[in-house]
């Protein structure tokens, strides 16, 4: 089988405020950007020796829209002149709905970037205020508008569902409303919160709940239901793509096992069954590097026993599954023989099916993925 190229992951920590419901790592400043691209362009040197070429870039955060797209040309730039960038490269950048012209989008595609992620979560100004978002569902609109006439062919929007305030119908509602600019990609995600989150304390405080598991299951299958229906394959638990080729190629490296090396605070890289991860702290990374130190936090060797439970544990997330002769030569487990009572079982309440080799979830199964994985 061809190995497949690594994926690059680029984490732009700064924005100007943070969404109520955001537990990944960023600082509420922009003053550091410039200090910031000078050690990511470092750190994008060091690992040259490590990694030779990539396929996939994907700028995410925080807000990289907030960098000028002369910021992104520079460490772009740099990756190029230190790595072979495949010429069919799947080149994402994550933007947020108010920071977006269409000077700036014709700009940032001019520079290389095909592919744009945009974070509208919800086209409800009231959901869009719960939730601490800083665009209106107006600015949403004039944000897609703006990304088709500055050319681009490879859009996702990103949104959310299980909001307080949100039913079932204003989510269809929502979700018509996104099938009705033609985006390649959706990825519809559940809200949870963390205990950290400023959106959390507001659940507590006004004795506010997430959704129960019925009301859980019925959202998942609606919103599977209708993009099914608009033509959408859902080829991963919150994903669905009109087309095979716009699948996320970055996201598919994650989920699969393919190296991958992540720049930046908090960002995470695997490469040979290690793992490793940098320093959550912005000052600390920019200090470290500039001083010649490089900014991982710590690492982990995942023992095979590791990779096999991650492999199925991912693999059941996504509509292709696992297959299964892939995985006995792997792993030396014989799925359908070890754990044939279960998946036997699972099949019995058309959780799973084997379809052409490969142990795959049904729609409903994949509305309790992490649950098969116990398997």
């Amino acid at each position: 089988m061809k190995q497949e190229q690594a994926g690059l992951y680029i984490h732009i920590p700064f924005c100007l405020n943070k969404c109520g419901y955001c537990s990944f790592y960023s600082m509420e400043s922009v003053h550091l950007i410039s200090e910031y691209i000078t050690a990511l362009k470092k750190e994008i040197r060091y690992y040259r020796k490590i990694f030779s070429s990539f396929d996939t870039v994907y700028i995410g955060g925080g807000t990289p829209s907030l960098l000028a797209p002369r910021q992104l040309a520079e460490f772009l730039s740099a990756i190029t002149q230190y790595y072979n960038l495949d010429k069919n490269a799947e080149i994402t950048l994550e933007a947020n709905p108010g920071d977006i012209s269409l000077e700036y989008l014709k700009d940032v595609r001019s520079i290389g970037i095909n592919r744009l992620n945009i974070g509208v979560q919800s086209f409800n100004d009231k959901i869009l205020k719960l939730l601490g978002r800083r665009h209106s569902a107006k600015e949403a609109i004039a944000a897609i508008e703006a990304a088709r006439k500055a050319g681009f062919n490879n859009l996702g929007l990103d949104l959310m569902y299980g909001v307080h305030g949100l039913g079932i119908q204003s989510w269809m509602n929502t979700l018509q409303q996104a099938v009705s600019f033609s985006p390649e990609h959706l990825s519809c995600y559940q809200l949870s919160l963390d205990e950290k989150t400023p959106l959390y304390k507001k659940y507590v405080s006004e004795g506010w709940h997430l959704p129960d598991e019925n009301t859980e299951l019925k959202l998942f299958l609606t919103t599977a239901e209708e993009l099914e229906n608009a033509g959408y394959m859902h080829y991963e638990v919150s994903n669905f793509a009109r087309h095979d080729k716009f699948k996320s190629r970055h996201n598919r490296k994650y989920w699969r096992h393919i190296p991958y090396l992540g720049l930046g605070p908090a960002s995470n890289s695997f490469l040979d069954n290690k793992r490793w991860w940098n320093k959550a702290s912005v000052e600390i990374y920019i200090k470290g590097i500039t001083a010649g130190k490089m900014a991982v936090e710590d690492s982990e060797f995942l023992s095979t026993e590791q990779l096999q439970l991650e492999a199925l544990f991912l693999g059941l997330r996504t509509k292709e599954g696992i297959n299964l002769k892939h995985y006995k030569t792997k792993y030396s487990i014989d799925l359908l023989a070890d754990k044939k009572t279960v998946i036997n079982a699972l099949i019995k309440n058309k959780l799973v099916e084997i379809q052409n080799g490969f142990l795959r979830p049904t729609r409903k199964g994949m509305a309790v993925a992490d649950s098969l994985a116990l398997i």
